[in-house]
This record gives structure tokens, C-alpha cells and sequence, in this order.
């Protein structure tokens, strides 16, 4: 009986093999192939980065947040890799951090204070970083927070700025998932828009 699972042994790897050849063409070529080419077909722009076109140059992705920097721009969250998208993620600090606590205070006076409001009006997104640290969405209320000081700096009617903002704010998932949403890189690209129509 011994030698006879010994004269098995052989047929078995082959066996093992064979599964295997057969699987990696299949888990590792075919499928893959085939959740690309229906990724391609039906959701081509989501697929490939939802890549923002202008002058037929990509300029940015709807998925993916950069620094704006000044008081002309909407800004996003803040992001703990300094929105680098090969270092995308969060700090690890707990909320029993005292470093986060005083990270959390600091941003909160410099975000009141750049748009002229109370530290305790300021929303809880304005001042921690998302996950990835690369979320393009904010709240509709730090986005409405925002309006006065981006007219101002614009020059334009803090009316239509905040129609703007209430044009890219985006309802719930499926209508029940998540909270409403502002993409915050849509939105400034309508600011350079509406600053182009202006001239």
C-alpha cells in the first residue's frame, strides 16, 4: 500500500499542475480581460480615471482632490499626504491623539479665520483629512461656508457663486446612501469656467 501512493505521487503533481496552468490562464488572464473589456464597454470614463477634459488636454481627474491654493479656489479637505497621490492615506492618530487633537484645533482657527466665521461653525470635514486623503467631495456646508470668501476674492455675486455650489452639490447614493457631497475639483473647474465666459 506504501508503494503504491508513492507510484500515485507522480500523476497527482501532474494533476496539480495542470489545475494550476489551467487556473492562472483563467483567474489571471480571463477574467481580468473580461472585467476590462465590460469596464470599457459601459463605464469607459469610470474605468479609465474619470479623466476632466479641457482644450483637449486632461487637466484632472473627478475622483482625485489637489491642493487649491488661495482665497479664488474652494478648498478641500485637508489630506495627511499633502494630496500625493503615491502617498495617499491617512496619519494612524487615534482620537485619543494629543498631536491630533492640537492638528484638529490649528485647522479649525486657520479655516475660521480665512473665512471669517466662528471656530465652532467650521464643519467637521473642513478640518480632518478623508481616508485616502485624495476625496474630492466636501460638505455642502463647508462648500456654502466657502461662497462669501471665493465672490469676494472673484469679484462676482455671492448669489451666483452659491448657485454653483447648489448646481454641483450631489444627492444621496441610490438615493439613501451616504450624505450629500460636493465634488470640490468640478467645482472650481466651473469657476474657471464662468471666469472664462466673463471675459
Amino acid at each position: 500500500m506504501f508503494s503504491g501512493s508513492l507510484s500515485a505521487a507522480p500523476r497527482q503533481l501532474l494533476a496539480g499542475l495542470r489545475m494550476l496552468i489551467v487556473m492562472t490562464v483563467v483567474l489571471g488572464a480571463l477574467f481580468p480581460l473580461v472585467v476590462w473589456g465590460v469596464g470599457q464597454v459601459a463605464f469607459r470614463d469610470k474605468a479609465n480615471g474619470s479623466p476632466i477634459e479641457r482644450g483637449g488636454a486632461v487637466v484632472g481627474s473627478s475622483l482625485l482632490t489637489s491642493t487649491f491654493d488661495g482665497a479664488q479656489w474652494f478648498h478641500p479637505r485637508p489630506s495627511a499626504g499633502e494630496y500625493d497621490t503615491l502617498a495617499s492615506g491617512g496619519t494612524n492618530l487615534g482620537p485619543n491623539s494629543d498631536k491630533l487633537v492640537a492638528l484638529i484645533a490649528e485647522r479649525r482657527a486657520a479655516v475660521a479665520k480665512e473665512d471669517g466665521v466662528a471656530p465652532s461653525d467650521v464643519p467637521t470635514d473642513a478640518v480632518t483629512a478623508s481616508f485616502s486623503g485624495l476625496d474630492p467631495h466636501i460638505s455642502p456646508a463647508y462648500a456654502r461656508q466657502q461662497t462669501a470668501r471665493v465672490a469676494r476674492a472673484r469679484g462676482v455675486s455671492p448669489e451666483r457663486v452659491t448657485a454653483l455650489v447648489a448646481q454641483h452639490t450631489e444627492g444621496r447614493q441610490l438615493g439613501y446612501l451616504g450624505e450629500e457631497r460636493v465634488n470640490v475639483v468640478d467645482l472650481n473647474l466651473a469657476l474657471t469656467d464662468l471666469a472664462a465666459a466673463a471675459k
